[in-house]
């Protein structure tokens, strides 16, 4: 379980990283009305190199862990 718990997180930072990439800007949806967010430069690498890590640290884990 744990295992598909890392990976799963670790595609989700990858994807949102690489979205980060090509994306300038986005509206968030708030109570005072629409507000831009802008990621800042070192967001979409920082989000794709964690991810990756948490990945293979998934791949590390055992299938099954006693105890």
């Amino acid at each position: 379980m744990w295992r598909s718990l890392f990976l799963a997180v670790g595609i989700t930072l990858i994807i949102v990283g690489a979205e980060c990439l090509i994306v300038d800007s986005a509206m968030m949806a708030a109570e005072g009305g629409p507000k831009p967010f802008t990621p800042p430069d070192w967001a979409p690498w920082s989000m794709m190199s964690s991810g990756a890590i948490v990945i293979l640290y998934s791949f590390t884990i055992p299938k099954r862990m006693h105890g």
